[in-house]
């Protein structure tokens, strides 16, 4: 078995039996341990600020939610019927599930796994050339993004800014320069099949948000449980519960049906899903806010306690957060841009020269851009911390805008012959 078949199942064990332990303790559940593994096995396991030449028919840029993507608007109507997420029924086998997708080192030892599943590159290799630099990946085959909504509730409500703040600038450079080849990422769209090297490998409407409603429930669990809220309390945070619930659609809705091949073809995937992202975001902010009002000082202090808590278990567990890569200031010697590779695959032009100049300069800016806005210190409120994801997501979007723009000039001026060439740099960058 892979290195990444022993440490999944090692997450899937401890993630299982803590969950029994839990469970019993508060005496929903009956199972025991063996159930609560079984359980994890059978889910886990089981088959404006910058402006460029307007482009207004591919550039997408959300800040309030009519504005979203047309297949997005109508994802929350299949919510219709779905219980507020506090009245769902709380079963072990979704405190199990719950428990290893809102854990950020599970989410990035699966998404490791996810990523390299198909990839061409050494198999004895521990990450990729576009892998964060916590472990997790931004790019899983065609998915931008793996488990995007539970990084946004870790960080807003529990402070775990880890898996959240980890995306900027190298997701947008892998996005141009994409790791895989044609069959590899046909190989993530097409049905699971009984191969051991996909054994332990999540679909990828898993990745893009399947679990999303667990997740939700466990969250809102907590929350219930710190603030033990009062009658109008409750109906608040009941309004937080189903308006979680269809951000995590919005999400799932984003999920990529067929694999884009091509750069401005992922980055355009890159867009659309950073903007659904943002809309859920959007909504949720002021549900939050208004939950968040009606508590009594000694009610938002245990509300926030839950970040200093998902700390202290951080800490003693020897996870404690460093800086986020999103925001660091230099970029590792695998992400700076492959002038050489470029001229000697292409042999641009003086035009195309200059055109590459311009994308280059706009990257350059985009980095820039992420590497000032990074995670604030004094966001110790749920609300500040949700505010703080919904100003990095504008300046991502912002930033991938400006490097589509960009790059869609630049190759407008190949041949076809010279795309092709294009295409092939970052699949040449096994280590």
């Amino acid at each position: 078995m892979s290195k990444f078949g022993v440490t999944l199942i090692a997450v899937v064990l401890v993630t299982a039996l803590s969950s029994a332990a839990t469970a019993k303790s508060r005496g929903h559940f009956g199972l025991g341990p063996l159930g609560s593994v079984k359980s994890a096995f059978a889910r886990v396991l089981g088959p404006g600020l910058f402006h460029s030449r307007p482009r207004h028919h591919r550039r997408v840029h959300v800040r309030r939610i009519k504005n979203a993507p047309v297949a997005l608007k109508s994802a929350p109507v299949a919510l219709q019927g779905i219980p507020s997420a506090t009245k769902q029924p709380s079963g072990e086998e979704g405190l199990v599930v719950g428990r290893l997708f809102t854990d950020p080192a599970a989410r990035r030892q699966i998404a490791a796994t996810a990523a390299l599943a198909h990839w061409h590159g050494d198999r004895n290799a521990t990450d990729g050339w576009w892998s964060h630099g916590h472990g997790g990946y931004g790019w899983v085959g065609p998915l931008f993004w793996p488990f995007a909504y539970n990084d946004i509730y870790g960080y807003a409500i529990f402070g775990d800014g880890m898996g959240f703040w980890d995306y900027g600038y190298p997701d947008i450079y892998a996005g141009v320069f994409g790791p895989y080849g044609s069959d590899e990422l046909a190989a993530y769209m097409a049905p699971r099949s009984s191969d051991r090297r996909e054994q332990g490998i999540p679909p990828l409407q898993q990745l893009c948000g399947d679990a999303g409603r667990e997740s939700t429930g466990l969250a809102i669990d907590q929350i219930q449980r710190a603030i033990q809220p009062t009658e109008a309390q409750r109906a608040a945070l009941d309004h937080l519960a189903d308006a979680s619930n269809s951000a995590a659609q919005i999400i799932q809705a984003s999920c990529p049906t067929q694999p884009a091949s091509t750069a401005p073809a992922r980055l355009a995937l890159m867009q659309q899903r950073t903007a659904a992202i943002l809309t859920a975001v959007i909504s949720l902010q002021p549900l939050l806010g208004d939950l968040y009002d009606l508590l009594n000082d000694e009610q938002k202090t245990r509300l926030n306690a839950l970040a200093d808590d998902q700390l202290k278990t951080a800490s003693a567990n020897g996870a404690m957060k460093a800086p986020a890569q999103g925001c660091e200031a230099s970029l590792p010697a695998a992400l700076q841009w492959p002038a050489g590779e470029i001229e000697a695959s292409l042999h641009p032009n003086e035009a195309q020269r200059d055109a590459l100049e311009r994308l280059q300069r706009a990257s350059a800016r985009a980095v820039e851009m992420l590497s000032y806005e990074c995670q604030p210190k004094d966001a110790i409120t749920p609300p500040a911390r949700l505010a703080a994801v919904d100003g990095r997501l504008d300046t991502m979007q912002q930033a991938i805008n400006l490097v589509s723009d960009a790059l869609e000039d630049f190759y407008n001026t190949l041949s076809d012959e010279q795309k092709s060439q294009f295409e092939l740099i970052g699949p040449k960058r096994a280590p």
